[in-house]
């Protein structure tokens, strides 16, 4: 990297410093190797395949993706949109049970490498593919393909042939919806049988979704882009589930899918039968569902309910190998381990997710008193114990005695990713990351009444003197940006860099903190969230007396957009000047699963959505508001941002919109990136008149 590289261009280059970072991790259940899958450097998209002998610490590159220019259809860049996935080449891979074989997509076609002689080849299959997956046994490989059927071959290329073909035009096969992959983190659409014989796989109608056009305004003669997208208030997908053999056997599975029609999670493991986590439609309720894999019954394990919401956890339901129910339950204030009915952590731990599980022990992801750090444990019949040292977020993968260790921390850029086995650390997985130009200076903080978490971030050097202030929050639900990483803040620490004291605030409804921390917002988007941002600012003033409480802004993305024009137009008192990027701004525009959740159904509140909708308020916008959306975003779709634009040009009331042709929600485009941080700054200048 160049002296002469400016810090927007770095971190635009280098995705926000996460090329070249080992990520999805695999160890072999006899500890023998790790896969995992990095790019060649800090600036290379194109991410290969690799493996480290735990044995003698050598890494050695299994595939290295050829192609610059992938060929990609439309589901897989959906698939990718919705994984928030911006790299290249190998992007995800799976493995057999004893990690003999792996296979991957790449340019849509099914690629099989033989771990032990560490050769790949592509097999001879129908395509575009999606999502190849061995299965246990490492005989076959299923793939979904983009025309919606479900297909397996064998790993050697050969008995290629159909297990699922759509009946209908909408219909697809073994590929998760847009609700299931956008918001319940669900990205799989079938689940292998732990002999390989069979899969659980879904069928997914979009038949009932309504359909909207993404159109691309620089060029008028490419036909707008069609999308299913099931807005709150709308009808969703139909989701079924069947059990498929090899042998062209299919068994549908019946539950009651009137009154639970979302399929959240599946797992199929050799600790039982399938299991499977299914929703209400205004998710108040779920349950978990073990599926007789021979006749498609359903037998109810476990039934939950909130006047609220109920929570999907990742890891969870699962079996322990001798047959244990594993789940995460809201308990005493908390979220606990729970095993076949025993609670295994105390209130102390607030669970966030399961990582691992064997008949001896369950690895588990928790936070202890510190929303801001995430730490793993091992909770076994002789109690709970800590495996992460140092502050900071951790994650753990393992098979056998090794396990990978992966740390960040504030006090280092990037993360260690430490093998260890046992207690004993065996070696290390390299970062080929770039180090950010800049180096964060960050004070955590407990602000107000409610100990709300923040970090302050100062201009290098500073001194002295009276500073604007610049709020830079994500602040809606189950999202977090005040966490002890390092690199979670260089860009903060840049904008405070041009001038700024900027203060990042976690309100109400982020994990961490319990139940009742993330219930608050309950029906009340705009009066949480915004009193949060404010309260914290006002603390902080009291703390800092040179924050100038006469100068203060507010950027922020997605929900972070939708607080940031909130604020001007809310509480004009309080802030100058406004930049929301790909804003949500009339909730009745944004999908079931997430709206609903939070604000109920529109039909039955339409006064929620009414108080939480900004374009009501656009007469009141007094002060300086930047909105910026991509034209391409099948997520937050550019309506949001057009009805406010429109609702304030009928006000009579200035602001400013920068379009971004061909951008989705996510902007991996080097220059675009680049340039929204310099017009972001230069607009906040002239608001605040610094």
């Amino acid at each position: 990297m160049t002296a002469e590289l400016s810090f927007p261009r770095q971190q635009a280059r280098t995705q926000r410093f996460s090329l070249g970072v080992p990520r999805a991790f695999t160890v072999a259940p006899d500890g023998s190797r790790v896969l995992f899958l990095r790019s060649a450097s800090g600036t290379d998209r194109r991410t290969g395949l690799w493996s480290l002998d735990v044995e003698s610490g050598q890494e050695s590159p299994l595939f290295d993706p050829f192609a610059d220019n992938e060929e990609l259809s439309p589901e897989e860049r959906a698939r990718r949109e919705r994984s928030r996935e911006s790299a290249a080449g190998v992007v995800g891979y799976a493995t057999d049970r004893a990690l003999t074989v792996a296979a991957f997509a790449l340019s849509g076609k099914v690629h099989v490498t033989d771990l032990a002689a560490g050769t790949t080849a592509e097999l001879a299959t129908p395509g575009p593919v999606i999502d190849p997956r061995p299965d246990p046994t490492g005989r076959h490989v299923a793939y979904a393909v983009a025309a919606g059927e479900l297909r397996v071959v064998a790993v050697d290329g050969t008995g290629d042939r159909g297990l699922a073909v759509p009946d209908g035009d909408e219909v697809t096969w073994g590929v998760a919806e847009f609700i299931a992959a956008e918001e319940m983190d669900r990205f799989r659409g079938y689940w292998w049988a732990p002999d390989g014989d069979r899969l659980l796989a879904a069928r997914v109608d979009n038949t009932p979704v309504q359909r909207w056009h993404i159109a691309d305004p620089a060029n008028p003669g490419t036909v707008p882009a069609e999308i299913a997208y099931p807005a709150a208030g709308t009808a969703n997908a139909d989701v079924r589930l069947a059990v498929l053999g090899l042998d062209g056997s299919r068994v549908d599975v019946d539950w009651d899918r009137e009154a639970f029609p979302y399929v959240a999670t599946a797992h199929w493991s050799a600790g039982g039968a399938p299991l499977v986590l299914v929703q209400a439609r205004d998710q108040r309720s779920q349950r978990i569902l073990a599926v007789d894999p021979d006749t498609g019954a359903t037998t109810v394990l476990h039934e939950d309910s909130d006047p609220h919401w109920v929570d999907i956890m990742p890891g969870v339901p699962a079996w322990t190998r001798d047959g244990r129910l594993v789940r995460i339950a809201a308990q005493d204030g908390a979220w606990r381990l729970v095993v076949d009915g025993e609670t295994l952590t105390g209130p102390e731990l607030q669970v966030r997710s399961v990582t691992s599980v064997t008949t001896d022990d369950i690895l588990i992801r928790a936070s202890e008193g510190d929303p801001t750090q995430a730490h793993v444990y091992r909770v076994a019949k002789d109690g709970v114990e800590r495996l992460s040292v140092g502050d900071g977020m951790h994650a753990i993968a393992r098979g056998g005695d090794v396990t990978v260790r992966v740390g960040t921390g504030l006090g280092f850029f990037g993360s260690v990713a430490e093998v260890f086995r046992g207690d004993t650390k065996v070696g290390e997985i390299k970062s080929l990351a770039e180090t950010p130009s800049i180096t964060p200076n960050v004070q955590l903080l407990e602000l107000g009444e409610r100990g709300l978490r923040g970090a302050l971030l100062l201009p290098t050097g500073y001194t002295s003197g009276s500073l604007p202030v610049l709020l830079d929050p994500y602040g809606g639900p189950h999202a977090q940006r005040v966490v002890q990483t390092r690199n979670a803040f260089t860009a903060s620490q840049w904008l405070a860099d041009q001038g700024f004291a900027v203060l990042v605030v976690d309100g109400r409804g982020t994990p961490g903190r319990g139940p009742a921390w993330e219930r608050d917002i309950h029906l009340d988007f705009a009066g949480t969230t915004l009193d949060d941002q404010v309260d914290a600012l006002q603390a902080a003033a009291a703390q800092f007396p040179f924050l100038d409480l006469s100068r203060v802004a507010i950027r922020g993305w997605s929900y972070g957009g939708y607080l940031s024009a909130l604020a001007v137009l809310r509480r004009p008192d309080v802030f100058r000047a406004g930049i929301a990027g790909a804003p949500v701004t009339d909730w009745r525009l944004y999908d079931t699963h997430y709206t609903e959740r939070y604000l109920g159904h529109p039909a039955e509140r339409p006064e929620v959505y009414d108080a939480n909708s900004l374009i009501e308020d656009a007469p009141k916008l007094s002060r300086d508001l930047m909105i910026i959306h991509g034209l391409a975003d099948d997520n937050v779709v550019a309506a949001h941002t057009l009805r406010l634009s429109s609702a304030l040009l009928a006000a009579g009331r200035p602001h400013t919109v920068l379009p971004l042709s061909g951008v989705t929600h996510m902007t991996p485009q080097e220059q675009v990136a680049e340039n929204l941080l310099l017009l972001q700054v230069d607009f906040l200048k002239r608001s605040l008149g610094s």
